[in-house]
């Protein structure tokens, strides 16, 4: 398996975007808090890509209804800001603080050991060695659907080709890519595997760009794993005169590219968050909640494979919630 690994850095303009509709949090039992608590919640984007931000805000609503607490977000967050922020929730009372997005976490863990009163919640896919123990880390487990999404890819190229398409170079995404080299290698397949940071989420015309690039070069699968970018890579995937296959992350996103979507990575935060804050009523105050495959994380069906190469996926779901087949989590960078 050949491994090519490049990084995009452009200035581009930008695309007007067409924004996902975000589901409506099931209707739940109340639970009634025993104390005040007031959750916020940060989140590095808007809540209405439809995407990775719009799960986050979801979860923040569940946790509302089904927990009857008062709560507050903020949006398009940069790094630089988070700590101004979090001091101005914890002035007017906010003491749970959920911060949606692993480029922040080294902020919360200072945060957390510096308001030991306050509960936080941060995202992150790397072990914390003596973590403040007022912090939750909500471990999202990228890499279990990224195996399954290599080996889907693998069995579907016809031209043994693909590419994996990421932002910014982060831990998740390394862990991602490691996973689908793992899954290529464990099926045994003649696949090359491309790998590029476009160090950027949300910028659909570079991904438009890069994707066509790719697709004349033979890749016929790309594995996104972008937020608003996504939109590039279907319309580039629309244009060639070639079969090729999107595969995506987060929620569904056939609507966008029908004839080139294969399927997606569909991650629930809103049961996760609910328990977390659960906890954190009952005075759990930290830990580590893991997102498991087949639980807070699934892979749907995809129209557009054969009912054997189906059951070859189902056989690798299975095998890893079982254990008798191990991701490795390799978040080792890949520049």
């Amino acid at each position: 398996m050949r491994v090519r690994v490049l990084s995009v850095v452009v200035a581009l303009p930008l695309l007007a975007l067409v924004l996902l509709h975000c589901a409506e949090p099931k209707p739940a039992p109340r639970l009634q808090a025993t104390e005040e608590y007031k959750l916020a919640a940060i989140f590095p984007g808007v809540i209405t890509d439809g995407d990775y931000n719009a799960l986050g805000y979801i979860a923040v609503t569940t946790v509302q209804s089904r927990l009857d607490i008062e709560t507050a977000f903020s949006q398009q967050t940069r790094e630089d800001e988070l700590e101004d922020l979090v001091q101005e929730y914890i002035a007017t009372g906010y003491n749970i603080i959920f911060v949606h997005g692993a480029q922040f976490l080294d902020a919360t863990q200072k945060l957390a050991w510096r308001h030991p009163n306050v509960a936080f919640i941060g995202e992150g896919e790397e072990t914390i060695e003596n973590p403040p123990p007022n912090l939750w880390i909500i471990d999202r487990n990228f890499h279990l659907g990224f195996y399954v999404l290599g080996a889907l890819g693998a069995w579907q190229s016809r031209t043994g080709r693909v590419a994996y398409v990421g932002g910014m170079p982060l831990p998740g995404g390394f862990s991602e890519v490691h996973a689908i080299e793992q899954a290529i290698e464990d099926q045994e397949t003649n696949v090359a595997l491309d790998v590029i940071w476009l160090n950027d989420f949300n910028d659909p015309v570079k991904a438009h760009r890069l994707g066509r690039v790719l697709m004349a070069e033979g890749v016929d699968v790309l594995f996104g794993s972008l937020n608003l970018g996504m939109l590039g890579l279907f319309e580039a995937a629309k244009t060639s005169p070639t079969p090729v296959w999107i595969t995506a992350k987060y929620t569904d996103k056939s609507a966008f590219a029908p004839n080139n979507y294969l399927t997606s990575v569909e991650y629930d935060f809103a049961t996760p968050l609910t328990d977390i804050v659960t906890r954190i009523m009952a005075g759990e105050r930290g830990g580590r909640y893991p997102l498991e495959l087949g639980e807070h994380i699934s892979i749907p069906q995809p129209r557009r494979v054969s009912p054997q190469v189906w059951r070859q996926v189902e056989a690798i779901i299975e095998g890893i919630r079982s254990g008798a087949i191990v991701v490795r989590e390799n978040t080792t960078p890949i520049r």
